[in-house]
């Protein structure tokens, strides 16, 4: 596809190297006005809606009149959710932005265009109407959406209670799934089973929907407790954004008490952090960033080192992983955090939430009571 460019004031030379708020705080106007670019920008777009017929051939906004920008409906979503994060952590650098032809647009009236009761009414329909549609990574993400607009307090609580009715949905959706899926998806794109999990768990309180965390957790424990010896040589793939061995351990953290998740990890990834050599720990090479496969790869670094971040905090302090982990996230946050506002759609319209979840993660095992997903490491 022939891919629309970030205006050139958008494209920094150089993004901050440190990881935690401080340099997401320094990026928060950059990625604000990036995801405000994307959320209101309706082609190109990647529909995922089946056609059962001619009438099925109707324009993005039809079906989906809240997530209708960003390319496809689950990078819609997420980069909503990285307005609202970004309205919490940095209400005066995230607040106002430049938008298309250099007018101010005020990020709050955005997502009151786009967050209204009538148009999730209409998305919520259609997520029951399609009971596969983005199953499981879009509905997490719409939780995440919904918990960071509770978490936003006052300010958020128009948008909250428009998003009930979706994640209504999206939780008794869930629910079936759950019921009927004998076996995970462990690849490392969107079907992930364990990553959508453990969003689902670092929101599922906030959006009002502390029950999920039962069936959630025993689907986790069901899965992934009896696990061992990843094949972790196996990494990447060529087209991943999510690691499969990763992605799972950092699961498992969040249901297991420390001394449990430490041993466990011993047996699913022996020796990493103890002197085995392991892919998981190095960054990967990208030879390409605007192929939209092989860009993939550069999510891959950023949702990485959230990864590596939340096992060296899930680990007890003694444990001697847990610093090498923690320094495979910085590297992985370098590798690709230069990557994110470039100017090609391919990456624009996603990179910036992955990289927000990268510099404010969640800082070790357990449920969040924060809101949204994961709690502060600096």
């Amino acid at each position: 596809m022939s891919a629309p460019h970030t205006p050139p004031g958008d494209r920094p030379d150089k993004l901050p190297e440190s990881g935690g708020l401080p340099a997401l705080a320094a990026l928060a106007g950059r990625f604000a006005a990036v995801a405000v670019a994307n959320v209101t920008r309706p082609y190109p777009y990647a529909p995922g809606h089946l056609l059962r017929g001619p009438e099925d051939l109707v324009p993005p906004r039809h079906h989906h009149p809240a997530f209708y920008g960003s390319y496809d409906w689950h990078s819609s979503v997420h980069m909503h959710w990285l307005l609202v994060r970004l309205l919490r952590r940095f209400p005066d650098r995230a607040r106002t932005v430049e938008a298309a032809g250099g007018a101010a647009e005020e990020v709050t009236e955005v997502l009151d265009r786009h967050l209204t009761a009538a148009h999730l009414a209409a998305e919520a329909d259609y997520l029951r109407a399609n009971p596969s549609f983005e199953r499981p990574y879009g509905w997490a993400w719409l939780l995440a959406l919904t918990a960071e607009c509770r978490a936003l307090g006052p300010a958020g609580s128009r948008w909250a209670a428009a998003l009930e009715p979706a994640a209504d949905a999206v939780e008794a959706l869930l629910c079936d799934w759950l019921r009927r899926a004998t076996y995970p998806v462990r690849h490392g794109v969107h079907t992930n089973s364990a990553f959508a999990l453990g969003l689902i768990l670092d929101s599922a309180a906030t959006a009002g929907r502390a029950a999920l965390a039962e069936p959630v957790e025993a689907a986790v424990l069901r899965w992934f407790g009896e696990d061992h010896d990843a094949p972790a040589h196996w990494e990447p793939s060529g087209q991943d954004f999510l690691s499969p061995a990763l992605t799972e351990a950092e699961a498992v953290c969040r249901v297991l008490p420390q001394a449990d998740f430490a041993a466990w990890l011993d047996g699913f990834l022996p020796g990493i952090g103890r002197g085995a050599p392991t892919p998981l720990l190095t960054p990967p090479v990208v030879s390409d960033p605007a192929d939209p496969q092989i860009g993939h790869l550069v999510g891959l670094s950023l949702s990485r080192a959230a990864a590596l971040r939340r096992l060296a905090a899930a680990l007890p302090e003694d444990d001697p992983r847990a610093p090498v982990l923690a320094a495979a996230a910085g590297d992985h946050l370098a590798a690709g955090l230069p990557h994110v506002v470039s100017g090609d759609f391919t990456g624009d319209h996603w990179l910036a939430t992955f990289a927000a979840l990268a510099l404010d993660g969640p800082d070790g095992g357990g449920h969040d009571d924060t809101g949204g997903v994961g709690r502060v490491v600096n």
